[in-house]
């Protein structure tokens, strides 16, 4: 905590579809005291945030402007299909960009995929969103090829999705301001990256512990066995020293 009453925070933000929960769960078991503040934001104004210190981190997808940041990849998504439900692919376990070359398929101008030639037929206007696609795929306008995570976060019972190969995939990953790695901001990639509570960064290492020997007692502290005795004493001494010599017959 600062100086006063209030606490210190952590601000997070993420984008549509991705899913923070159990990163925040394992926040809130290890720094109780220390609000985590969560913000959904659009994908398109997700680095800004952080260049603009309005967020500590955010969670978005690559590729992305990574001007003054840090980035963290975290995990691939699977890419799917987004079809009506009595569509053919819908009837596939996979399907390829060559099995939609007569279909329209929307590119929504907030789409998280890096394009250099989406497949099927463009459609004549581009839908402002993904949700937008989603309507329009629903009233069967065309398909959609997203991220599987996006997919389930529009899910309608009237659609369905299929993986889809051979085409871009969208990267999750952790970005912050690259001069600005505080204490909360480590604490958090250390969750994030599956550290342990106890998992140690930048620590010397623990002392080696003496060892119990069966009598009890502790060594290896360096000092030999016996190296309090004094010398010349025992048996040992007595045997080292030399006799008187003899006389000459």
């Amino acid at each position: 905590m600062t100086g006063s009453a209030v606490p210190l925070s952590f601000r997070l933000a993420y984008v549509p579809g991705v899913t923070p929960g159990k990163w925040v769960r394992t926040w809130h078991e290890r720094l109780p005291q220390v609000p985590l503040i969560l913000t959904r934001v659009l994908a398109a104004e997700a680095a800004d945030l952080v260049r603009e210190r309005a967020v500590d981190a955010v969670l978005l997808r690559l590729p992305t402007d990574r001007t003054g940041l840090h980035a963290i990849p975290l995990y691939t998504e699977t890419t799917v299909a987004v079809t009506p439900k009595e569509h053919f692919a819908a009837a596939a376990e996979e399907v390829t960009p060559e099995d939609l070359a007569d279909e329209v398929v929307l590119h929504p101008l907030d789409d998280t995929l890096d394009w250099e030639c989406p497949p099927g037929r463009p459609a004549i206007e581009r839908p402002a969103t993904t949700a937008d696609a989603i309507q329009l795929v629903a009233a069967g306008a065309g398909l959609l090829v997203v991220p599987q995570s996006l997919a389930r976060l529009h899910h309608r019972r009237d659609l369905t999705y299929r993986p889809i190969s051979d085409t871009p995939q969208s990267r999750v990953a952790l970005s912050w301001l690259e001069d600005e790695t505080t204490d909360l901001m480590e604490q958090f990639i250390g969750i994030v990256r599956g550290r342990t509570v106890n998992s140690t960064r930048g620590l010397p290492p623990a002392p080696p512990q003496p060892k119990r020997g069966v009598d009890g007692r502790k060594h290896g502290s360096g000092k030999p066995a016996g190296g309090n005795r004094r010398q010349g004493s025992g048996a040992g001494h007595k045997s080292a020293q030399r006799g008187k010599p003899r006389r000459r017959a």
